[in-house]
């Protein structure tokens, strides 16, 4: 079995309960991005260790907040060094739009053939080739299997 993690900020809570969902349904350890940007030293040796890791942020005014942007800059260090080539990304985007603006970080990827499921909305490709999922808080209010959660 891989080794997967699911590392995210949230500030209101509705990352948190989409993030602990999806890591309690694949088994995958959760790494919480504080409100200061950091995680510890063990989370970074967590992400080390993982297979996979799976990025989940809110959006805020567009674009993901602070705190994620200084975690997301604090693992540049491992992109220089290589420390997470082989490792298979992905992540999640919890906004409360029904579309992106202003979100310059990331370009569009290729979309995709069907709708996969409620709340989803748009694919995106960021930088450094992770595709991103983005998903609409609004439509997911909506769900009646989300708001069981």
């Amino acid at each position: 079995m891989s080794n997967i993690s699911v590392v995210f900020y949230s500030g209101y809570g509705h990352t948190k309960v989409i993030a602990q969902t999806f890591a309690q349904e694949i088994g995958a350890n959760l790494v919480e991005i504080d409100p200061n940007g950091d995680i510890s030293e063990q989370d970074w040796q967590t992400l080390d260790q993982s297979d996979a890791i799976v990025f989940g942020a809110p959006t805020y005014m567009g674009t993901a907040p602070w705190q994620f942007k200084k975690f997301a800059d604090a693992s540049s260090k491992k992109w220089f060094t290589r420390a997470w080539q082989d490792k298979i990304f992905g992540g999640f985007i919890v906004n409360n739009m029904l579309g992106i603006r202003n979100l310059s970080d990331f370009n569009p990827a290729k979309a995709p053939k069907k709708k996969l499921s409620t709340g989803i909305t748009a694919l995106h490709e960021d930088a450094e080739g992770r595709v991103w999922q983005q998903l609409s808080l609004l439509e997911l209010l909506r769900d009646e299997k989300f708001l069981h959660i």
